[in-house]
């Protein structure tokens, strides 16, 4: 009996402070960036170098992988529509993009942005177009930096839930963590 007595209060106790812990970060999970990245399906952009070709681009099936192969960073897959037209004459091609990025929040905004994006890798189809894309890639790359730096991967909002509410209010800062970003509530 005594040790029944002497265990509730501890139960207790660590249920508090477990409680306390949830109430002092928010969870964004990655199926839910998944989902705002869907938003970004619009991303359509002509490019060109130097006069000698041209890109017409539409990024699609934008997907992430948080802090899973880089810790703190966040890696997009996604597809990539081109329609080139060069002295050759116009080509279609599909590039499977990979590109990583360092979430960060604004508070102001209540947004979490992708900053320093970098396409790490591109495969081509048709394979005979990789040459082409590689000498448009620098151009490309620059442009989706620009994107989103100033589109949102992710904007909290109060709509969405009493937690999300509270986060948007009391953020302060971000954490990547493996499958989730971590929005602390308190300093």
């Amino acid at each position: 009996m005594r040790k029944v007595i002497l265990f509730v209060p501890l139960l207790i106790s660590i249920l508090l402070l477990s409680a306390c812990d949830h109430l002092a970060r928010y969870t964004i999970t990655e199926q839910e960036v998944n989902q705002a990245l869907k938003k970004h399906d619009n991303y359509e952009k002509d490019i060109g170098v130097n006069g000698l070709a041209t890109a017409h681009i539409i990024l699609t099936d934008l997907q992430s992988a948080i802090g899973r192969e880089e810790p703190g960073k966040m890696t997009l897959s996604g597809k990539a529509s081109l329609q080139l037209t060069s002295l050759f004459g116009q080509q279609n091609a599909d590039i499977f993009l990979k590109m990583k990025a360092q979430p960060v929040y604004n508070p102001d905004q209540a947004a979490i942005y992708l900053q320093d994006l970098q396409v790490t890798d591109s495969q081509v189809r048709p394979e005979k177009l990789q040459q082409v894309v590689n000498a448009l890639m620098p151009v490309l790359n620059q442009s989706l930096q620009d994107y989103f730096r100033t589109h949102p991967a992710y904007v909290l909002n109060a709509d969405r839930g009493t937690g999300e509410a509270i986060a948007k209010k009391l953020a302060q800062g971000l954490e990547v963590r493996p499958g989730e970003l971590v929005i602390s509530l308190t300093r």
